[in-house]
């Protein structure tokens, strides 16, 4: 927690009950946050999470919201657990990660993933902004290394983060003075999809450095960027430098069989 925000504050990370989202949530309610764990179908994994959060002295809630469906976005606000301190940290961090290309991509796999992935955090942000008048805030988008290297795998999943990474510079550009906007874009950091443990592997350390990027890295990213208030409009890519390769596919591919 830091001054710029108040003590005490509330954080919502989406797609916060498993995998990335559930390391940032346990990460936040260490540090004193209160955080609002959204899920869509995830709910006993939620609660879980929420209950060990508590068991170990933090504070923590579950929203549901299918955020696919804009007007469920739109009111997610409205159905956070009353009583707690206000929000003044958003994690857009749920995500679909589906694959298609530029070939095959269907209209309605596309339409899902820019739903989720880049229309979610546009409305969602949105009504933080309402939410949070007044207040100092802070908007963390998640991104995809991806964006600084593009290849057309998974190509409806690429277009949404590259819309997200330019959602990232409209909106810390309109947002200002008091709500900052940010981005992380990590390189594979999980096992992912078809994947192999063994393609995984080999993929995570496809890079330059030949060092795999973890969740806890992502996690101290989030910190760095909470803590530092003279930071908007940038995105932090965690890659080892992955993106100097300049790949023509995506790394699964380039290392192998990815199932």
């Amino acid at each position: 927690m830091t001054p710029e925000f108040g003590n005490p504050a509330s954080a919502l990370v989406t797609g916060g009950a498993k995998r990335i989202g559930a390391e940032l949530s346990r990460a936040l309610a260490a540090d004193g946050w209160h955080v609002h764990i959204h899920c869509n179908e995830s709910v006993p994994e939620a609660e879980a999470l929420a209950a060990a959060i508590r068991s170990d002295g933090g504070s923590a809630s579950i929203v549901r919201a299918n955020l696919a469906d804009a007007g469920a976005c739109r009111t997610l606000f409205d159905r956070l657990e009353p009583g707690k301190p206000p929000v003044s940290l958003i994690v857009n961090n749920a995500s679909l990660f589906r694959y298609d290309t530029q070939a095959d991509f269907e209209a309605a796999q596309w339409d899902e993933q820019i739903d989720v992935n880049l229309r979610a955090p546009a409305l969602l942000t949105q009504q933080f902004a309402v939410h949070c008048a007044g207040r100092n805030g802070l908007v963390l988008n998640l991104l995809d290394a991806k964006v600084a290297s593009p290849n057309p795998d998974f190509y409806s999943y690429t277009v949404s983060k590259l819309g997200l990474a330019g959602l990232t510079d409209l909106q810390a550009r309109a947002l200002a003075p008091n709500i900052r906007v940010n981005g992380i874009a990590p390189s594979v950091t999980l096992v992912s999809g078809p994947q192999t443990r063994e393609n995984f592997e080999r993929a995570h350390v496809y890079n330059p450095l030949r060092r795999g990027v973890l969740v806890e890295h992502i996690v101290m990213t989030m910190q760095y960027l909470i803590a530092i208030p003279t930071i908007t409009g940038q995105v932090i890519v965690l890659d080892a430098g992955q993106r100097m390769l300049g790949m023509p596919r995506d790394v699964a591919f380039m290392v192998g069989e990815n199932a």
